[in-house]
């Protein structure tokens, strides 16, 4: 067993630690006290005569050499800043975020000798970071246990009862879709298997278990990820949370429903409206937008003044706001006008309907509806909607050649299919779900692309 403690300076990492690791009969490690035993100083000192920089590489060499360890290890504050470290932490182990309220935290460290990392005056430092460290903490951790006005022994009871897991299997209620056999295969999971999932309907044609589960295979992780097919997101958030669940992918129709179920969002998904991704610890939960991050990545480098989002939905907010940042002028067309209008005056640009998008003469046309999946053959635009060499992408990546990118190929238009959305969102929202940052080389190589 290899159970990590990750959180601020003051949470009581270390005190918690010893005690988990008596109680487990485990040995114990603090990686700032390794990294002083490497440097032959103090870490004041180390900062003193080689700056932060030379401390984070000494750290994660420290922590690099932890990834095969069995015991519990307790970790510096910015440890879990960097995804290599964070990567070599989670595997093989649970990690377990500490918390406490940053009062608290100020008078835990008031006497500390650490070196100031931001130039700020102390009770405005410990406030900065916690809140910039945040989401660095949530996405890095298995399980959150607040140690603010607690005794250490209860945090340690409390960390131990959650390292034993769920006290049976997992099974979904009555009105969830799985495909044949995950029944079975939930079933079967460990009780301290963390649980991951596509929230959304319809979601079996998802590819997201297929790519997470071989992630997770690769760098260590106990986890699963599964389907949660069901049209009333309040019953998917309610499930999750009955299972314990740690991270959902979200899809149609319900990203602008996990937005608002949010304790907390990112400044994308607040932007865009709507969220993709949610992150559970405890009882809250945070959510992020990278489809956006999707729709950017394949678009950089093309040279653009003017582009056509076609839809209404979280997704086509999701790609206004990209091609907003990539600085194109942009318009919303849709079957529904006044959807199309609401959206377009939320991000001060140009409304209409699907049938003018020629009187528009966009360079970049990026599709953002659920028209042509799985199977459906219509398309929004027909052949002479189409001019030759426009940038044509569809955000539908089941099938990856869609009958719009048939036709659009046919009219000499270049085209950039949906898994490319799907390979970047992905490396984004993994980032996001487990603080371990994975290339899209490695994302194309597991989906065969």
């Amino acid at each position: 067993m290899k159970v990590v403690l990750i959180g601020y300076r003051g949470a009581g990492k270390t005190t918690v630690g010893m005690m988990v690791a008596r109680r487990l009969s485990l040995p114990f490690l603090d990686t700032d006290a390794l990294v002083e035993e490497r440097a032959g100083i103090s870490i004041p000192a180390i900062f003193a005569t080689a700056g932060e920089a030379a401390f984070r590489s000494l750290e994660r060499e420290v922590i690099a050499g932890l990834a095969d360890f069995r015991g519990v290890i307790a970790t510096g504050g910015g440890a879990v800043l960097d995804p290599e470290n964070v990567a070599a932490l989670r595997r093989g182990g649970t990690a377990v975020l500490l918390e406490a309220d940053p009062e608290e935290v100020i008078t835990r460290t008031a006497a500390s000798d650490r070196p100031s990392l931001t130039g700020l005056p102390p009770e405005e430092e410990v406030r900065a970071l916690l809140r910039t460290r945040r989401p660095f903490y949530l996405a890095a951790a298995d399980i959150c246990a607040g140690s603010g006005g607690r005794r250490p022994d209860r945090v340690a009871d409390e960390i131990i009862a959650n390292l034993a897991g769920r006290p049976g299997p997992i099974s979904l209620p009555v009105g969830f879709s799985l495909p044949p056999g995950e029944t079975e295969r939930l079933a079967a999971l460990g009780p301290a298997t963390g649980l991951y999932g596509i929230a959304g309907h319809p979601a079996l044609h998802s590819r997201s278990p297929l790519l997470y589960n071989a992630l997770f295979a690769r760098y260590g992780m106990d986890a699963r990820y599964t389907f949660f097919d069901h049209p009333d997101f309040g019953a998917v958030l309610d499930t999750a949370r009955s299972l314990g669940v740690r991270g959902l992918s979200v899809t149609i129709p319900h990203k602008e429903a996990a937005l608002a179920a949010a304790d907390e969002a990112d400044r994308h998904a607040a932007a865009i409206g709507a969220a993709n991704t949610l992150v559970l610890c405890g009882d809250h939960v945070r959510a992020s937008n990278t489809d956006w991050a999707g729709v950017r990545r394949p678009l950089e480098g093309v040279a653009a003044e003017r582009a056509v989002v076609l839809g209404a939905g979280g997704a086509a907010a999701a790609a206004v706001y990209a091609l907003l940042s990539l600085e194109y002028g942009v318009t919303v067309l849709a079957r529904d006008a006044a959807r199309a209008e609401a959206l377009a005056a939320r991000f001060g640009c140009e409304s209409g309907a699907i049938r003018d998008i020629g009187r528009f003469r966009p360079e970049v046309v990026v599709h953002a509806t659920p028209v042509g999946m799985a199977g459906d053959p219509r398309s929004l635009l027909a052949p002479e909607d189409l001019r030759p060499g426009t940038t044509i992408f569809d955000l539908v990546y089941t099938p990856k050649e869609t009958p719009l990118l048939r036709t659009a190929a046919a009219r000499g238009c270049r085209t950039i299919p949906g898994t490319e959305m799907f390979v970047y969102q992905a490396c984004e929202q993994f980032l996001h779900m487990t603080g371990i940052r994975v290339e899209d080389r490695t994302v194309r190589e597991v989906l065969g692309e």
